[in-house]
């Protein structure tokens, strides 16, 4: 019996393969078109996934997304943190490390002497430098940041046109030093570099922390600690719960323009590559099925003469979905490698940077691949409807 059933076997797999030697020019078309489309879809399954890392690091070079600030805090009531609870906040997230800059903000009047001009501003104390530092690394550049002296400080965009009396305050600002008063306390600073977010930063001039906590004159406290949390928006929404039960002193809250902001956009990304991959397989189905139908009408001779020689309807059916299987795998090897190849170019000419390959799509462009040639080979089931008798008699 077992002997039987190698035996069987062996038939089967040598007829399939006689069977694909057959009729090459239209199974070329076939293994074309299944090639072609394991390769769009891996390409753009790729590229899904890709997405929300690009995003992530993106959003990430724009400044903080999570804020830790005292309890009840208003413009008006002047709360502040201990400098100490960037201790308590874990440095490590689900996706990685996470970047902690303590800020406190003085309003200040700032002069300089090479314009001769004073404002008023608000002066924010933290890491001046730090912000260009996480942007190069967030992108995988290396900034020019100058080294720090302890009294650089980094000019807004707004705050530089304030300062200066010509059209390009960079020229004019770059090196000069600033007076900062604050009642009778006064700091000074060098221009080491300008900022241009197109928010509230562009305003402000930050220098170091001691600085600004001599100038408010609030030794070891802080007005926010700022988070760059990696991550999606998930995740991130699970690492401000936890954090906000190791801090029940302080509230922790998400800078939702960009948490909310990178959600819908992936939304909208995702959702677009997925239709997009749906089409691209309903095209290739309709593709390889018309294809097959052709064959289905080629092989009825075929198929008569297995049935005459007593083959089972099933196993007819069988040997024409092995087949489609066979040819299904084989384009979804080649296409899938193809496209993972097509879409790191595709990155690098869309996004500048070359998309990280994702080896998870290799086999679900595969798999998705052999399912939509098993599925395109239904117009071989009315072979299971000849009847030899009518094949031989010239009337199928």
């Amino acid at each position: 019996m077992a002997g039987q059933i190698s035996q069987n076997r062996q038939m089967f797999w040598r007829i399939t393969r006689r069977m694909l030697g057959a009729h090459r020019g239209r199974l070329f078309v076939v293994l074309l078109a299944l090639g072609a489309g394991a390769a769009v879809t891996a390409a753009l399954l790729n590229l899904r996934i890709d997405a929300r890392r690009r995003l992530t690091s993106e959003f990430r070079a724009f400044g903080p997304n999570v804020l830790v600030l005292p309890k009840n805090v208003s413009a008006t009531n002047g709360e502040t943190l201990p400098e100490a609870i960037a201790k308590a906040v874990p440095a490590e997230a689900s996706n990685g490390h996470v970047s902690k800059v303590a800020v406190l903000y003085v309003v200040a009047s700032i002069s300089t002497t090479r314009p001769g001009k004073s404002i008023s501003a608000v002066i924010a104390g933290t890491s001046p430098l730090a912000f260009l530092r996480i942007v190069g690394s967030v992108k995988g550049e290396h900034p020019s940041v100058p080294s720090a002296t302890g009294r650089e400080c980094v000019v807004g965009e707004n705050a530089a046109h304030q300062l200066s009396s010509e059209k390009n305050p960079e020229l004019e600002l770059d090196k000069a030093e600033l007076t900062l008063t604050s009642g009778a306390r006064r700091e000074t600073c060098e221009v080491a570099s300008f900022r241009q977010l197109g928010g509230p930063e562009d305003d402000r001039i930050e220098i170091g922390l001691r600085a600004a906590q001599r100038l408010a004159d609030l030794p070891g406290r802080i007005s926010v600690l700022e988070l760059i949390v990696p991550g999606t928006p998930s995740e991130i929404q699970t690492y401000i719960a936890n954090l906000q039960r190791t801090l029940p002193d302080a509230e922790v809250r998400p800078v939702r323009q960009f948490t909310e902001g990178e959600a819908k956009i992936y939304t909208k990304i995702s959702g677009l590559l997925t239709v997009t991959v749906a089409v691209v397989l309903l095209l290739t189905s309709l593709c390889v099925m018309a294809a097959m139908t052709n064959v289905a009408m080629e092989r009825k001779n075929d198929v008569g003469l297995m049935k005459a020689i007593g083959g089972a309807t099933r196993r007819v059916v069988r040997l024409f979905l092995a087949e489609a299987a066979v040819l299904g795998l084989a384009g979804g090897l080649l296409g899938a490698a193809a496209g993972i190849l097509l879409s790191i170019w595709l990155g690098k000419q869309v996004f500048g940077v070359a998309a990280e390959p994702r080896f998870i799509v290799y086999p679900v462009a595969v798999v998705l691949t052999v399912l939509v040639a098993i599925l395109s080979a239904f117009p071989l089931r009315r072979l299971a409807s000849v009847r030899p008798a009518s094949v031989f008699r010239g009337e199928a």
